[in-house]
């Protein structure tokens, strides 16, 4: 397995040059730039500062130079500066972004994870009854509904609408991440910190459920339906011991590679769900930064997310193994 994994990895080197050519090229080939927004509206600037500034944003060359300038700067470690904070680009996504993103994402995907495969598992073993239907209807519903929509309408019904009806007693702020200070103890802290987070967690939550759910109840379907689970059940073994040692490890197969694909994404960002509840994490700072052109932070939210990609692709393959004693790397 070392060797499949070293083999891996020495792939990925390639392949993470050929995605930084392609998304350097359409971000820098988009209508626009840096200083085209700087001047918009602005009739005493003069050609002179015209040029003047689009060589010192780096933009007065064609695309592939700009991109083996940016690439050199890269291999040194320099992501260049966020020029709508003034700061490292790096200090701005790994330090303030990054963190928050984390702190919404890792608890939605394990919670939602531990949620969605005991239900799934449950539909499976009561296949058209009337929890299976209801519990299919839920899933579609979940995961069919825009995510926007569902966060507008959770920040109306537990922002607005519940505390009007409580006169204040009960309710949830609309969004942000609140002023909680590490100094007030750490009970009151993450206290106040939860407050803000419950909203854009449930409905990241949501959809999350909904695909692991209908993907676990196809898998457990199939798996129990097989000759080595029938076998299991004739030689009198309880039905718990059939379902978690016989039947769950390969109906996990197929949950595997759908986390495996969800990390990435949900590291990188949630940028509809950050954005309605005005979470400052990596997926607002994705979208401000493609609309304001701070054209490093762009780069590096994106570069970020591909490398994890595909780093989660080869943990997924490795995972196989561990879940499915039939498959062996060489």
């Amino acid at each position: 397995m070392a060797t499949y994994a070293l083999r891996r990895i020495l792939q990925m080197i390639p392949l993470l040059i050929l995605i930084s050519v392609l998304v350097f090229a359409l971000t820098a080939l988009q209508p626009g730039n840096r200083v085209d927004q700087m001047i918009f509206g602005n009739p005493r600037i003069t050609p002179e500062d015209i040029e003047r500034l689009r060589k010192a944003f780096g933009v007065d060359t064609p695309w592939y130079q700009q991109y083996f300038s940016w690439l050199g700067r890269i291999i040194r470690g320099d992501f260049g500066y966020s020029q709508d904070f003034s700061i490292p680009a790096a200090e701005f996504v790994f330090k303030q972004r990054l963190p928050n993103t984390l702190l919404l994402t890792i608890p939605a995907l394990i919670l939602s994870t531990l949620i969605a495969v005991p239900l799934g598992i449950f539909s499976a073993m009561r296949q058209y009854t009337l929890p299976d239907y209801v519990l299919t209807f839920l899933s579609f519903v979940a995961f069919s509904a825009p995510v926007f929509w569902v966060g507008v309408m959770a920040m109306y019904l537990f922002a607005v609408w519940l505390p009007q009806a409580t006169n204040g007693a009960i309710g949830l702020p609309p969004g942000g991440l609140g002023n909680a200070d590490p100094s007030m103890g750490f009970w009151p802290y993450w206290a106040e910190r939860l407050k803000y987070l419950i909203l854009p967690l449930s409905i990241l939550m949501l959809r999350e459920i909904a695909a692991t759910l209908r993907y676990m109840r196809a898998s457990f379907l199939e798996v129990i339906n097989q000759d080595f689970v029938r076998t299991a059940k004739a030689k009198g073994l309880p039905s718990r011991k059939v379902i978690f040692k016989h039947a769950l490890r390969n109906a996990l197969i197929p949950i595997v590679t759908i986390l495996g694909l969800a990390i990435p994404g949900l590291v990188g960002g949630a940028v509809i769900t950050e954005t309605v509840f005005s979470w400052p994490g990596m997926g607002q700072a994705l979208l401000n930064s493609l609309i304001s052109k701070d054209f490093n932070v762009v780069m590096l939210c994106l570069m970020l997310a591909s490398f994890l990609t595909v780093i989660f692709q080869l943990f997924t393959d490795l995972m196989y193994a561990v879940v499915d004693p039939r498959i062996r790397y060489s």
